[in-house]
């Protein structure tokens, strides 16, 4: 399999996983609202969004460091 399909599939793992992780803190935020969870709880779920989202960040800056690499190798 060549390198390039391999970091594309590398890609769209990354965006299905922001994505999944703003979902997740969209319906964590609706579903504490309308049950009334307190402000700690709702802290809670922002940190762990945030979280997830430092992941996503780290883990583009990975397959960009990896990209980068392999312009070298050419």
């Amino acid at each position: 399999m060549s390198r390039d399909s391999d970091e594309a599939r590398k890609g769209r793992r990354i965006a299905l996983f922001i994505a999944a992780v703003g979902l997740f803190w969209i319906l964590v935020t609706a579903i504490g609202s309308e049950y009334g969870w307190s402000q700690r709880t709702r802290a809670l779920f922002d940190l762990a969004a945030l979280a997830g989202f430092g992941a996503g960040l780290w883990m583009t800056y990975q397959l960009w460091r990896a990209r980068q690499d392999d312009k070298g190798q050419d």
